[in-house]
């Protein structure tokens, strides 16, 4: 009888140890001098960022003040890695922090019967399985783990960092071996990720795609996208000229534009153009890269073409959002191509473009706004590019070229740019980084806010965004609460979850608005707040205690921060009723708090930073690391004379830990070097301060 350790290839349906078992105890056993490993992750561990500051605490606990290295694994990276069983079913990314030298070799090659590999200064070392291979380097099919990475190692692009990806071409053996699992009897789950692999190369004959097709139609009627392969399948039925396949783009409509982009047609041109038109705004990249193809190679002309179909029907703004976000992908990509360079030059020569564009007489005033939105970030980056004393990555453009091109665009960025604003209806974590902007408002600032706030299109996000800002510098007024009552109010009642943004539920900052301003509708609206239904706002309810707060909201709010209850935003609340209450400094509220048995200290440490400027609080669930704001806010706090050295204490951490330091290039905009270098003297100088002996070591 074979053992569970002696086990044929293929994952065993039972082992001795699970492999979370085996992994964990080899961790438990990792650490040197100057290299330690945080405990295998709980649910609070989410993401990266949390890692670093688990990190940073483990440091102060063991009272380290020298540098070190660390690595770690967080909660995403061990759902998607493991099973319920404990069983590892893909790679576990291990994180890192410090010296990557330094952790590789404490690191070492992992586990018996695992191996670790290393990604690289700039990426996360892979923890995975060691499998056997044949001679010719293929797995055995019935073996899970080695099928599963003989896969993701040909699907493995030559160059992640552009847009058209491209795959190693495969070999003879490697063909067949793909080939062979798919045929009969077909099974199209297990099929699907051959059917990529192989298409990824044009490598599906047609005798193969017909019977997937057949298979796909029984399988998946009515609901074809449901299929993992069905972008690839849809791909080699364009290619080899099947009618079958304008079928199916006229099922997925809009969802088929970026395998229509990949095999130019004058039908596939017409069916994104239909597509961009009603609004769509993802097909607006598929329909440039169309038109180029088919009408006109001048990116810039192209763009100025689609830009007038796109005014003249008077498609949304987001579908010129889009358009300006193809026209900057393509130059960058043509350039280089023809340059043979990096993506990190291409990211300079992508804010080259965006300058240049502010000004290009050939594009729509429309593009020319988007144009210097981004590079109102990025002009200091293309000046400082130009001159660069050891020659600028911008191939083929003069120093005096580039800052001509500045030149222009600075003496038309305020023209440009005056009464405009965001895209409220991007990501939020894009929204965020534009909330630094907006600690201090110009007149058209104001004005560009209540048109937001008055326009019905506006969606949750953006009033939630607007009216915070209006509300927060204390010019929301009687007129922002008419304009979105009662006609709004429908909208305003439904879920949306705000624990991962700046500002708070639009209802919850228009409540407080109504009771501030005591409006005639803020008991109809602190009586829909007090109901039983909807469940969402029952978390929510307490915030809208900062509207005409009093000692009854103030201990109804203390209580809740007392208990175990998951805060998202009440002790922020609490914080500034008590300042408002007492005619105080939120930020000495806070800082009075600091080792209060009862209260959150991690949620506590976000407060003290989030009131650093009590006209515009940061209501996010977290110090974020990505946003410019918390550096300002991290600052302020550190350099604030009237707080404890335990508050300050608290700034200068989350300053060490902010991106601007830690990791400038992921920072975006990305930083010029002279914010870099400013920030990291900022850093050395307080260190020194806090720490005298550091300067001498």
């Amino acid at each position: 009888m074979t053992s569970p350790d002696t086990a044929p290839p293929g994952r065993p349906t039972t082992r001795r140890r699970s492999d979370l078992t085996t992994i964990t105890d080899w961790w438990r056993g990792l650490g040197a001098d100057g290299f330690l490993v945080l405990p295998p992750p709980r649910r609070a561990r989410y993401t990266q960022s949390e890692g670093h500051g688990d990190a940073a605490e483990l440091f102060e606990a063991r009272g380290l003040t020298s540098p070190a290295s660390f690595a770690y694994w967080h909660w995403q990276s061990h759902r998607r890695a493991f099973d319920r069983s404990g069983s590892l079913t893909g790679e576990l990314l291990l994180h890192w922090g410090g010296d990557h030298a330094t952790v590789a070799a404490g690191l070492g090659e992992g586990p018996t019967g695992f191996r670790v590999v290393d990604g690289g200064p700039k990426s996360a070392f892979r923890l995975d399985r060691i499998t056997p291979r044949d001679e010719a380097g293929l797995p055995d099919p019935m073996d899970p783990d080695g099928v599963r990475q003989f896969l993701a190692a040909l699907d493995e692009p030559v160059d992640r960092s552009t847009s058209d990806l491209r795959y190693r071409s495969l070999s003879p053996a490697e063909a067949a071996w793909l080939h062979d699992r798919l045929r009969d009897p077909l099974d199209l789950s297990a099929a699907t990720r051959f059917v990529v692999s192989l298409e990824r190369r044009d490598g599906l004959t047609p005798e193969e795609t017909e019977r997937l097709l057949s298979a796909w139609r029984l399988e998946h009627e009515g609901q074809l996208s449901k299929w993992g392969a069905w972008r690839e399948l849809l791909h080699a039925l364009l290619r080899h000229g099947r009618e079958e396949a304008w079928e199916i783009v006229a099922d997925l409509r809009s969802g088929a534009s970026g395998v229509l982009r990949e095999v130019p047609s004058e039908r596939g041109l017409a069916a994104v153009r239909e597509f961009t038109l009603a609004g769509d705004r993802a097909s607006v990249y598929a329909w440039l890269a169309l038109h180029r193809s088919l009408r006109e190679p001048d990116a810039v002309g192209a763009a100025a073409d689609l830009a007038a179909e796109l005014t003249a029907s008077g498609a949304p703004e987001n579908s010129l959002r889009g358009l300006y976000d193809a026209l900057i992908a393509n130059v960058t990509a043509d350039w280089r191509r023809e340059t043979g360079a990096d993506y990190h030059a291409g990211l300079s020569y992508a804010a080259l473009a965006a300058v240049r564009f502010g000004t290009e007489e050939r594009l729509p005033h429309a593009l020319r706004v988007l144009a210097a939105g981004t590079a109102r970030d990025q002009v200091a980056l293309v000046r400082e590019e130009a001159l660069r004393s050891g020659g600028s990555v911008l191939v083929g453009t003069g120093t005096a070229e580039v800052l001509a091109a500045v030149d222009r665009f600075e003496a038309a960025r305020d023209g440009l740019l005056s009464g405009t604003g965001p895209d409220l209806t991007g990501s939020e974590g894009a929204l965020t980084r534009e909330w630094h902007r907006y600690r201090t408002l110009t007149d058209t600032d104001v004005r560009w806010l209540r048109e937001r706030v008055a326009d019905p299109d506006t969606g949750l996000q953006g009033l939630g965004f607007c009216l915070e800002l209006l509300l927060a510098h204390g010019l929301a007024t009687k007129d922002d609460v008419e304009a979105l009552l009662p006609r709004r109010l429908k909208d305003l009642t439904k879920t949306y979850r705000t624990t991962y943004t700046e500002w708070r539920h639009p209802l919850v900052t228009l409540t407080c608005l109504a009771l501030d301003l005591d409006h005639p509708a803020a008991g109809k609206l602190v009586s829909w707040w007090n109901g039983a239904r909807p469940v969402w706002k029952d978390q929510q309810r307490l915030l809208t205690h900062l509207g005409a707060p009093d000692e009854a909201k103030a201990a109804e709010l203390w209580e809740y921060v007392t208990s175990s209850a998951h805060d998202v935003g009440q002790l922020m609340t609490w914080v500034l009723v008590r300042a408002r209450l007492d005619g105080e400094q939120p930020l000495l509220v806070a800082d009075r708090l600091l080792g209060t048995p009862g209260v959150n200290d991690h949620v506590l440490r976000r407060v003290l930073l989030g009131v650093a400027d009590p006209g515009q609080p940061l209501w996010h669930y977290s110090i974020s690391p990505h946003n410019r704001s918390w550096w300002q806010r991290a600052v302020e706090v550190a350099e604030h004379p009237e707080l404890s050295p335990e508050a300050r204490a608290v700034g200068l951490r989350a300053a060490r830990e902010h991106l601007l330091i830690r990791r400038p290039d992921q920072l975006k905009p990305t930083p010029a070097q002279a914010e870099r270098a400013a920030a990291q003297a900022w850093i050395d100088r307080h260190t020194a301060d806090h720490d005298p002996a550091a300067s001498s070591r």
